[in-house]
C-alpha cells in the first residue's frame, strides 16, 4: 500500500553507474518492502519512479529530506 510523503531537501538516486539524479521537491508516494522503497513523483508532464535501499529511505527521513504526511514536522 502506498503512503504520501514530500520531498523538502536533497534526495538522490542513481540509475546504473550513471551520476547522482535529484528528485524535484514536491509531494511523491512511496511504499516500502523488505529492502528497499519505491518512491514516484511527478514534475510537469513527466512521472518519475525509482527504488531506493531502505537505508536511504530512512537516513532522508532522519534528515527531514523525505517528511511522511501525517507525521509531525
Amino acid at each position: 500500500m502506498s503512503q504520501s510523503a514530500r520531498i523538502t531537501g536533497p534526495v538522490v538516486y542513481r540509475e546504473g553507474d550513471g551520476p547522482n539524479i535529484t528528485i524535484p521537491e514536491g509531494p511523491i508516494e512511496f511504499q516500502e518492502s523488505e529492502f528497499d522503497v519505491t518512491l514516484s513523483w511527478s514534475e510537469g508532464d513527466t512521472r518519475g519512479v525509482t527504488a531506493i535501499p531502505l537505508s536511504d529511505f530512512h537516513r532522508y527521513l532522519a534528515a527531514r529530506a523525505i517528511q511522511v504526511e501525517g507525521q509531525p514536522s
